[in-house]
């Protein structure tokens, strides 16, 4: 498998597949697929070999029971994928060494050799007000998988001892070698004036992680402040302007 991943804001992954190898998606992350690609939409204990434990987690993690996979029929055939907002795309190597888990909705397709579950959250803490709640998605085995989330991202390769506390909601992934907690963010005047929330998430490695810049909440709460806004000037009569149609938009799936 070859891919290219095209794009400043609005990324797209482009693969190459051969025959023989395989690939499989989230239900609509697709753009495009030149003819001899072969789509197949399958449930998610079927294309696993029956790991039924495996479907049902997603089903109570609000994921899709489908997955969406991809071959070629003859010869070298493309498939294109992107995600459902304006941010990045990530290619994560997974080994036998190796573990990543991701927020929720951050998986865009990955190598069948790739094992795709649903990581629960130990700590009371951190699934209460860690931003991600006490699910996160959970990537095995070995090949590629591809994420995507929101703005630019910012990676980090922690040492042993090393640390970060982050904006809860930030965290786009982390390799399950990184210990994963929230604290209170300390003074009083500092939880309730500091602008940052009651609440941070601290990260400790070893292990690599990947932040975003935007979050999608923040995304539809500036897009709201854009409609309230527009909604009081002369605009009115064009329905409240892009930012409302926008918003209204990102909003219907809540």
């Amino acid at each position: 498998m070859e891919y290219k991943i095209e794009g400043d804001n609005l990324q797209i992954v482009r693969m190459t597949l051969n025959p023989g190898e395989e690939i499989y998606a989230e239900a609509g992350k697709m753009v495009y697929k030149t003819f001899n690609i072969n789509m197949e939409t399958k449930m998610v204990g079927e294309s696993l070999g029956g790991k039924l434990l495996g479907a049902l987690k997603r089903k109570v993690a609000g994921e899709s029971l489908f997955t969406t996979h991809f071959t070629s029929t003859k010869g070298a055939g493309e498939v294109g994928f992107a995600g459902d907002f304006p941010g990045r795309i990530e290619a994560i190597q997974i080994s036998a060494d190796r573990t990543f888990l991701a927020q929720r909705d951050a998986f865009i397709c990955a190598q069948d050799t790739v094992d795709f579950s649903i990581a629960f959250q130990k700590k009371i803490g951190a699934g209460f007000f860690g931003g991600e709640g006490f699910i996160l998605e959970k990537f095995s085995g070995s090949g590629t998988v591809f994420i995507h989330a929101g703005g630019d991202f910012l990676t980090f390769d922690l040492k042993e001892g090393q640390g970060l506390q982050v904006d809860t909601g930030c965290i786009v992934g982390f390799d399950d070698t990184v210990d994963y907690d929230v604290q209170f963010v300390g003074g009083i005047k500092t939880a309730i004036f500091g602008g940052e929330g009651l609440f941070l998430t601290t990260l400790k490695g070893p292990g690599k992680v990947i932040l975003q810049t935007m979050t999608l909440s923040k995304l539809r709460r500036e897009l709201g402040t854009m409609s309230g806004r527009s909604g009081g000037e002369h605009h009115a009569d064009r329905g409240g302007g892009l930012g409302s149609l926008v918003g209204s938009f990102l909003g219907s799936d809540d």
